[in-house]
């Protein structure tokens, strides 16, 4: 059996949620390892390794990001695992130069992942902060959106 993607995207979540708990320094790779031994092929390991050092290498924006997203909400107040389901998604959003995710695709992941890890409210605050990165990037991201319906053309006229 192949590399599971939503598998990794969850493992990608759990080990910076771990990660979070650890004193300074901080290192990713016990949560990796750990993931990978109890998953083996299921697990696109790479794949989790580039989203947690990503996210990691780029979290002062991603998290400034989810400041603006929820400004009612601390960063730091937000839920743990709330923040780092946005997390991952907002570095496969904007930051991910190996993999070109549709922003639908990625969304959805976060939502799905926050209903299982989550609050009953995560999928509804994950659904918004998401909604507000995408409409701030919108032109950036729709491209690489292949459902998205084409944007209107301006008359020339």
């Amino acid at each position: 059996m192949g590399a599971n993607r939503h598998l990794s995207r969850t493992v990608a979540m759990q080990a910076l949620f771990s990660w979070e708990f650890q004193d300074e320094p901080r290192n990713l790779e016990p949560a990796i390892a750990a993931a990978e031994a109890e998953f083996g092929e299921d697990l696109d390991v790479a794949y989790v390794r580039r989203v947690c050092e990503g996210t990691v290498a780029h979290l002062e924006e991603i998290d400034g990001l989810l400041q603006e997203a929820a400004p009612e909400w601390p960063v730091d107040q937000v839920a743990r695992v709330d923040r780092n389901v946005l997390r991952v998604a907002i570095f496969e959003l904007l930051f991910d130069a190996t993999e070109d995710v549709p922003p639908r695709v990625a969304i959805n992941e976060a939502i799905e992942i926050g209903k299982r890890f989550g609050a009953e409210s995560t999928p509804r605050f994950v659904n918004g902060a998401l909604g507000y990165v995408y409409r701030k990037f919108e032109d950036r991201l729709a491209p690489r959106d292949a459902n998205a319906p084409a944007k209107p053309v301006k008359d020339a006229a």
